[in-house]
């Protein structure tokens, strides 16, 4: 990989954890590694000098960087030891099947044993986890115990042999530990109540059985038990502070492909997963450029039968967000809930990711195709009759309703040109009204610029609600401009645009880079004008003091300032000082108003 492409890669990898890949020039995997913020541990290989021969070695051969997005640090801890495992990269350390990753296994059996493992059995067995701390488990088994007395022992308890009386109680049921099922001294409905409870607990859902031990908690209370009271108390803090499972892994799901799609109007972005007994073993997503403005269904139809060729997949099951047409020896599901719909808001969440890679590195590489890009998104957003390429936004500034100024902001191909920006004293308005200057600076502005002949703005964008775009559409009433220059008000509060002669406002997805060039022009606009306004304050006072001394002009005030630099200087300078700026007629004027 070229170091201009390395450069481009790093500007726009996102700050999210996850897991990365460095592959060689052959394409094969050299290193796999997880990371809290992607950009800065990736970054971390190519800013800094490695003492180690061995990363060097690893860096000089990177010729490409892949990487998978996920939730949370602990999902990328995951994540990066199922790769691993696969993958087997010349760089990491090998992980053997015996230091796989704990789980909390529910035993598919009469009266079920929990108790944890590390080892997956595909025998209808329930499997919770994978977890990355032991501690949790641990925690977990004990909060279990502590709640709900379950059976430790491994005997078989079918009905034929509890009923012929085969087993006897053992010692964790004098402790209370244990109901007893082995002698029949529990049934199996009271006894699979209890297994309900922890099922939705390892998935995450405490509400029943919270509610469950804050009753029998209050019950100790209430019976002057409050040493059992307590002990649910703390087994409570527990449970309430325990977070659910990971998303990566669930044995359940296994060979399955999953596949998502986002796209905009040029461009298809497809994500494909490729699971492997629960595992994530391969991520990987393509874009895909519309010819005849295809739908979303037609283009994910197409990057499935793509995807599964090029990466020779033989899975029967595939999870979409949409219902498709794909060979009819594969099943097809939409998942709504649970592990499934996680799986696939994954996918999504790369797919995401990627297209704003892919927007970033094109903004660097290709910056003509980023604006062909931004220009028509906004004409579709804002219901443009054409790309706004030059875009004015105006904004009016007066504070407590002195000197009032406009200020007119312009943007051309979705960025500033300050070159032509440009500030308006308010002439015909007297005090603060905000929609007559409204009127007054678009009917100066647009008069000059067709008087001149100059190009007008395929937009104009007016820093106020309905009101301030009624006063800026007199103007272009007058000028005969209505109906040649789109127009629209945005309004502060809500970020609401609205239109000529509507009522109704539009809401931009708050996310949208329309809204955020919109909100960048209402700012330069606001920015902009509220300087001038403060220079102009400024300079007004600097002269009113100095010019309200008999003899002194404006002229005289600003050979002052430009040596002295202020007020206060000119007030504390001596008699002389003064007199060789000025001369001693008008120093002696000046001296003796400040000291009189």
């Amino acid at each position: 990989m070229s170091t201009t492409a390395v450069e481009i890669l790093l500007q726009t990898l996102p700050d999210s954890p996850g897991v990365y890949q460095f592959y060689d020039k052959d394409g094969k995997i050299l290193y796999v590694g997880k990371a809290k913020n992607l950009k800065k541990r990736v970054s971390s290989y190519f800013n800094k000098q490695h003492d180690n021969g061995k990363t060097r070695v690893l860096v000089r051969k990177i010729e490409d960087i892949k990487h998978i997005v996920v939730p949370t640090e602990t999902d990328a801890l995951l994540l990066e030891n199922n790769l691993i495992k696969k993958y087997q990269p010349r760089y990491n350390v090998l992980l053997k099947d015996d230091k796989s990753y704990p789980w909390l296994c529910i035993k598919k059996e009469r009266f079920p044993r929990i108790f944890s493992t590390r080892r997956v059995i595909r025998d209808g067995s329930e499997y919770f986890g994978p977890y990355t701390n032991i501690r949790t488990i641990r925690t977990l088994l004990e909060l279990i115990k502590g709640l709900y007395p379950l059976r430790t022992c491994n005997y078989d308890l079918s009905k034929p042999k509890v009923n012929a009386g085969k087993y006897k109680v053992c010692l964790e049921y004098h402790l209370g530990n244990c109901k007893g099922p082995c002698e029949g001294l529990q049934t199996e409905e009271e006894y699979n109540t209890q297994i309900r409870a922890i099922r939705e607990i390892l998935k995450g859902n405490f509400k029943d059985s919270l509610h469950t031990f804050r009753e029998r908690m209050k019950a100790y209370a209430e019976d002057m038990q409050f040493e059992e009271a307590q002990k649910i108390k703390e087994k409570l803090e527990v449970l309430e502070n325990y977070q659910a499972k990971s998303t990566i892994v669930n044995p359940k799901i296994s060979n399955v492909d999953v596949f998502s799609i986002v796209s905009d109007d040029s461009y298809g972005y497809v994500n494909f997963l490729q699971l492997s007994y629960g595992a994530i073993i391969r991520a990987h997503t393509i874009e895909m450029k519309k010819k005849l403005e295809e739908s979303d269904e037609e283009l994910l139809e197409l990057a499935i039968t793509e995807l599964r060729q090029r990466f020779h997949s033989r899975s029967r099951e595939i999870y979409v967000p949409f219902p498709v047409e794909v060979s009819p020896e594969v099943k097809v599901t939409v998942p709504k809930l649970g592990d499934k719909k996680r799986l696939l808001e994954l996918s999504e969440r790369n797919a995401r990711f990627y297209r704003q890679e892919r927007f970033k590195q094109t903004k660097i590489t290709d910056p003509d195709r980023h604006v062909n890009r931004i220009m028509t998104q906004m004409k579709q957003d804002l219901r443009l009759k054409q790309e706004p390429r030059h875009i004015e936004c105006f904004d009016n500034s007066n504070i407590q309703g002195t000197n009032p100024v406009a200020a007119c902001v312009v943007f051309k191909d979705g960025k500033p040109s300050k070159k032509d920006y440009r500030h308006f004293n308010i002439k015909t308005v007297e005090g603060p009204d905000d929609f007559a200057s409204m009127e007054e600076v678009v009917f100066r502005r647009y008069k000059r610029l067709v008087e001149e002949g100059q190009s007008l703005p395929q937009l104009i964008v007016i820093d106020g609600g309905k009101g301030q775009l009624s006063s800026a559409l007199k103007s272009l009433d007058i000028l005969g401009l209505r109906g040649k220059i789109a127009i629209i008000g945005i309004a502060k509060r809500l970020e609401e645009i609205y239109y000529p002669g509507d009522s109704v406002p539009l809401y931009l997805d708050k996310k949208s880079e329309t809204l955020k060039i919109i909100q960048h022009l209402r700012n330069e606009a606001h920015r902009f004008g509220i300087t001038f306004h403060r220079n102009k304050r400024s300079n007004a006072a600097l002269d009113t003091e100095l010019t309200n001394i008999e003899g002194v002009g404006d002229k005289t005030a600003e050979e002052l300032l430009k040596e002295f630099r202020s007020v206060k200087r000119i007030k504390e300078a001596e008699l002389g000082d003064i007199s060789k700026v000025i001369g001693q007629a008008k120093a002696r004027k000046i001296y003796d108003y400040f000291h009189p």
